[in-house]
């Protein structure tokens, strides 16, 4: 047995220096993807105190082998209910390290090649939903004008509707973001810290005019703050949008029991440029991703698209003479 893979010592070693060096001095890793990786290290450590009684600072690293990450990963869908997609989010973290783990330790080669061996797993991909020009136009109105959280209630839906933004794009929008004089727009933070521009339109750039009136902000301030003027946090804003949702539902019953989230939004403002013509690359550029057959599954034709289209093709003519076996094969087969 290796001692530099039975030191408790260079297992520690290895996860300090793998987020340290690595992922912020290296690869300068963003915030998100740092805390993401973090958060998956704490659950590993903490399920591996659990079932192999191997605190984080007395586990080693061959004990960090292809049977405890299997395990977890099990944990996490049987004991946890994390999605498919979040169990492939824990696996590539873990994955990222074991990698590491390969170019800094040769003695741990073969332990590192077998978790990098664990496969993602494939998960079905739901039809994704998306909300009418009717209902949409219910949800922005149905937060109450009257009160401070109903202003900023529309103003976060507006937003959403307009850009398609991401949640944590939106909650990270700040005043000095937006440019209302001129063309309108607003500039959001992506993904791996990429930024793109979206115009805004005339109705949404008249409702920030009024909310920056209504609510003197600093330009490094949340456009959308919560009422302590903190960025708001993502649950906030799926709590904020199921309210909106369900007063929209006295007019539209139709909206009860659906499941319609901040991401739904996103799909929405994607289905509405599809329908109005607008070439998926400009939607692609909307959304922010790198390439449109990202776009795809953000967009499907609707009935009204697949009957119009349908409408365009001639079916072929159909004879309605009763078939006739002319040999002894054929009619064999039409007897069985």
């Amino acid at each position: 047995m290796s001692t530099i893979l039975s030191s408790e010592s260079e297992f520690t070693a290895l996860v300090q220096r793998f987020f340290v060096e690595r992922l912020i001095q290296q690869q300068n890793a963003s915030a998100q993807t740092v805390n993401a990786y973090r958060d998956t290290f704490r659950l590993l450590l903490t399920y591996a105190e659990r079932t192999i009684g191997k605190s984080p600072t007395t586990m080693s690293l061959e004990q960090f082998d292809c049977s405890l990450i299997i395990g977890f990963l099990d944990y996490l869908e049987a004991k946890r209910h994390n999605s498919i997609r979040s169990r492939n989010a824990r696996l590539a973290a873990i994955r990222a390290f074991a990698h590491y783990v390969a170019l800094q330790c040769p003695a741990a080669l073969h332990l590192a090649q077998q978790i990098l061996a664990i496969p993602s797993k494939r998960n079905e991909k739901p039809m994704l939903g998306f909300l009418s020009r009717e209902e949409i136009q219910s949800l922005l109105n149905a937060p109450n004008s009257a009160t401070w959280y109903g202003q900023r209630d529309r103003i976060m839906l507006a937003v959403l509707y307009n850009t398609g933004a991401r949640v944590s794009e939106l909650i990270r929008i700040r005043l000095s973001d937006i440019i209302l004089d001129g063309a309108a727009s607003v500039r959001l933070h992506g993904k791996g810290r990429k930024q793109r521009t979206v115009p805004l339109w005339k109705e949404t750039a008249l409702q920030i005019r009024g909310w920056v009136k209504y609510q003197p902000l600093q330009p490094g301030q949340p456009l959308i703050p919560s009422r302590h003027g903190k960025p708001m946090t993502r649950s906030n804003v799926a709590e904020r949008l199921s309210l909106a949702v369900e007063t929209a539902a006295s007019d539209h019953p139709q909206l009860r029991g659906r499941s319609i989230s901040p991401h739904t939004i996103r799909h929405t403002t994607a289905m509405h440029l599809l329908q109005a013509g607008v070439d998926i690359s400009v939607i692609a550029l909307w959304l922010g991703h790198e390439s449109p057959i990202t776009t795809h599954g953000y967009v499907e034709a609707d009935l009204s698209m697949k009957e119009r289209a349908l409408a365009t093709i001639q079916p072929p003519e159909v004879s309605t003479s009763r078939y006739n076996p002319g040999d002894k094969l054929l009619k064999f087969l039409e007897e069985l």
